[in-house]
This record gives structure tokens, sequence and C-alpha cells, in this order.
């Protein structure tokens, strides 16, 4: 059993076995508790430990918690219920649930599949992307000014444009993506200096409909000086769940360690069931160890492109080395 015992102002449990009390045990509750607002009290029993917590609302910041360990003979199967010793006291929301098996071993990360070559380029022509009639990459507002290739790489540098709600000045270098689930990969060596400045990968559906992952520099520094590097997530669309829907929204993520030669994996799923898009970000920094960083949906409406982008900040030049499709 486990009660709010007001005189004491504590959380009190007791375990009976056979109608015979096995010993009270108290834990103080805080001075301040308002005993007149709601609370959660809520009882953990795995095996023959019993960890008791009282809350606000059970999101890991309880006011008081209780551990002690069970007789055997008092782990086994009964009901739960409420009950009260005077008058005025309120109970709600009473129930039970199978506890949780704790995970012990991680799942192993599935591999990307087979290359794609028809939609992988490793930048290693004379030629600018998007350039030629017969390129397999178009531009946005392009070509964006500076991009050169050299070295077998595509070489762009940051411009000021952005791609961010209601303003879409922003260059951005698309290709068709391959119909199916896939897995797309670039290499991006980029040593941002200013605040704002983020180049990287984005599935691109329109100006309000992308997810991008990109190496960003925040507008904030830390006491030493030095910029903020992040590895950003993030995604654009409408949110048609809030009240009323919300006809373009962004919002973002924050994955792995940052680095001047990070590679990124951005992996489509369509969820046909529930018409959705999903997509999962993925950054590494030898290319061998990988970080997941979470997943987005959007509503699937368009079929979206693979692209580039290297923007909001002008000043630093992002160096691509390829971008890789696979099989997802």
């Amino acid at each position: 059993m486990a009660w709010l015992d007001r005189a004491r102002n504590a959380l009190v449990t007791d375990v009976r076995i056979d109608g015979r009390s096995r010993g009270a045990r108290t834990t103080p509750l805080p001075a301040d508790f308002a005993w007149g607002t709601w609370h959660n009290v809520a009882a953990e029993v795995r095996g023959t430990r019993m960890t008791v917590e009282v809350s606000a609302d059970r999101l890991r910041d309880a006011v008081a918690t209780q551990e002690r360990t069970l007789p055997v003979t008092a782990v086994r199967p009964g009901k739960v219920g409420v009950a009260a010793r005077s008058a005025g006291v309120a109970a709600d929301n009473v129930g039970a649930a199978a506890l949780h098996t704790p995970v012990t071993t991680r799942i192993p990360e599935r591999a990307p599949g087979p290359l794609l070559p028809a939609y992988s380029d490793e930048f290693d022509t004379a030629t600018v992307p998007g350039t030629t009639a017969d390129s397999p990459w178009s531009w946005v507002r392009g070509p964006a000014s500076g991009v050169t290739m050299a070295d077998g790489a595509l070489s762009w540098p940051t411009q000021g444009g952005e791609l961010y709600l209601g303003t879409n000045t922003a260059s951005v270098l698309t290709r068709d993506a391959p119909p199916g689930d896939y897995t797309v990969e670039t290499r991006l060596r980029f040593a941002p200096g200013r605040t704002n400045q983020q180049a990287g990968l984005v599935l691109y559906g329109d100006d309000d409909r992308y997810l991008k992952l990109v190496h960003a520099v925040l507008p904030v520094s830390h006491t030493d000086g030095k910029a903020t590097h992040v590895t950003e997530f993030a995604k654009e669309g409408e949110r048609p769940t809030t009240t009323p829907p919300t006809p373009v929204a962004y919002g973002p993520m924050f994955g792995g360690p940052p680095a001047d030669t990070l590679w990124m994996r951005l992996s489509y799923h369509a969820d046909t069931a529930r018409d959705e898009t999903e997509v999962r970000a993925a950054t590494s920094t030898d290319g061998v160890h990988w970080v997941h960083t979470g997943v987005w949906t959007l509503p699937t409406v368009n079929k979206l492109k693979i692209g580039l982008v290297a923007q909001n900040t002008a000043g630093t030049v992002a160096r691509f080395d390829y971008v890789r499709t696979y099989r997802h």
C-alpha cells in the first residue's frame, strides 16, 4: 500500500500479507506540499523491488521517492484500488499496467542496400551540375554564384539567402529521387566561421515542404567566445494536427557531433498505410560509426527530390565530395 499522510506530511508505504503488516515506512514530503491540488502517486514493482513516486505529472520530477524490497510472498496477482481515511479526498485515473521489459541489447543498425548509380554523382567532371540540358540536376534560384568543380568535389560558397517559412531566397540544387525507399549520403567538408552559416543535404518538395540535414552555426556563443556548431535535422511543412491547422511550420532537432569533414545520410520511407513520408537522419565523423538523430514525418503530398544547400550567411565554401543514393 502507498498513501499520502497529511498529519505526518509524508509518503507512507506498508506491506501487508494475510492482513499482517510487515512494517510501514515514511518518506517526507516537501514542507510546502500543496495538499489542495492534484498529485500523481505511482507504484512500480519489478521482481521484489517496489518504487513509489509522488509527482505533479509523472514526468520524472518526483517530489518524493521511496524504494523498498518486498517479501517474495507479497509479489503475487491482485487488484488495485483507492481508499481514504477521512472525508474530502478525491481520486481519479486509477489503473494498472504490465511493466515494460528493459531493453539490454541494441538492435544492429541496418546498413544501406546496393548503390543506385542512376541517382548518384561522384562530382568528378568539370561541368557544374544543373547547367547543361542533359544534366540530371536542376537549380531552384540558381545556379548559385561561385559554384565550381575542383579536386573531385562540388565547391559551393555559402550565400546570404534563406529557406525558412516566408523567406525563400536560397538556391537549392536538386535531382529526382528513386521510386521506393532509399538512403542518400554525402561527405561534406565545411568549416563555417560565421553565425548562421549552414550546408548539407535536403529532401525537397518545394520551398514550404522539405527536410534538411545540415552542419550549422547557431547564433549562440560559449563563454570562451567560440561559436556553437551543431548538426541540425529540420523539417518545414504543413502541420494539420494543430487547431486550427498550421499551413507552414518549421521544426529542428539536433544530432551527433559536427566536424569539418562530416558524412551525412537521409533515409526515406513511404508509410503508405498512414499516407506519410518518414525521413531519418544520421551523421558520422569518420564514415564508419553513425549517430542517428531521429525521424521527421510529413503528410505525403508531392514527391521529394534529393538536394543540396549552402546558405544563410555568405563567406565559407562547402565542398560536397559526392552524392550517393542506396536502396533502403
